[in-house]
């Protein structure tokens, strides 16, 4: 009887340690929901509000009139799923190139790689900025589309996961049918990496749907910026800041993000499912 008691609690003490971990991360998304339902005034009321106020709809008018909010959406979702695909794209092909091809200059170009990766993104703004002003990109969504295209990370994160998810037998055998690059590329690496492909187009996603420092800086038409420069205006002076609008769009901004965490966590899971299923 010990012996069975004893792995026994300690699954349900695991699993209490799951669950309040659980519930203290789902505590701030559920105080977003609270707030988004009252007004100022209740929010900072004493004790705090902890239910549902009746406020939701108001706060949501105030949102659309103060800001243009569904235009800023389409700006942040046209830059997020344009960069979200070159990324997935670009990235692979140079990762798959870097795991699986041999070359002259491939460990300094890869060591060029990972100091481009170690460089912060904020001394990029300067260059960048210059860039874009002479190839009169300031001011469009292009220039936060192509800055974005491909990025250090994406491609050291595939090419570590393509060395140990595609096996060399599989390339040799695609090059003895008459494949070349493209199909080897396509027909074959594609297929095994999309639990990683999934994963860096969550990752590519997010970054840019949260982006804010960038496109406050290149973006001077107010008619083109996105969802997280349009919520920033919210804040108003002297203390006049309305709360409840402000995580109200907050709130809302947060739904396209946990759609694509929701289909690409699906992919996730279901890819590897099926490798264990054929383990």
């Amino acid at each position: 009887m010990a012996s069975t008691k004893g792995p026994r609690g300690r699954g349900v003490a695991l699993h209490a340690v799951l669950v309040s971990g659980l519930l203290l991360s789902a505590f701030p998304f559920y105080w977003a929901v609270i707030m988004s339902t009252h007004t100022s005034t209740e929010i900072f009321s004493y004790p705090p509000k902890l239910l549902p106020g009746s406020h939701f709809t108001e706060n949501v008018r105030n949102l659309l009139d103060t800001v243009d909010f569904f235009g800023s959406l389409l700006n942040s979702l046209l830059v997020a799923v344009c960069v979200t695909a070159l990324v997935l794209f670009f990235d692979s092909l140079a990762a798959f190139v870097f795991a699986k091809f041999d070359f002259p200059g491939k460990r300094a170009l890869f060591a060029l790689l990972m100091l481009i990766f170690m460089v912060p993104m904020q001394l990029q703004a300067i260059p960048q900025f210059v860039i874009m002003a002479k190839l009169g990109w300031i001011g469009s969504m292009t220039s936060l589309i192509v800055p974005a295209a491909a990025n250090a990370f994406g491609i050291f994160w595939m090419r570590q996961y393509m060395r140990s998810a595609i096996h060399d037998e599989l390339i040799d055998a695609s090059r003895l049918d008459g494949a070349g690059f493209l199909r080897q590329y396509w027909h074959v690496a594609l297929p095994v990496v999309r639990p990683g492909l999934a994963f860096l187009g969550i990752f590519t996603f997010m970054g840019q749907w949260n982006d804010y420092a960038w496109p406050l800086i290149a973006l001077t038409d107010p008619d083109n910026v996105t969802l997280q420069v349009a919520l920033s205006q919210l804040n108003g002076t002297h203390g006049t800041t309305d709360y409840g609008m402000v995580m109200t769009g907050a709130l809302l901004a947060l739904v396209p993000l946990l759609i694509v965490f929701a289909l690409g966590a699906r992919q996730i899971i279901g890819d590897l499912a099926k490798g264990a299923v054929r383990g």
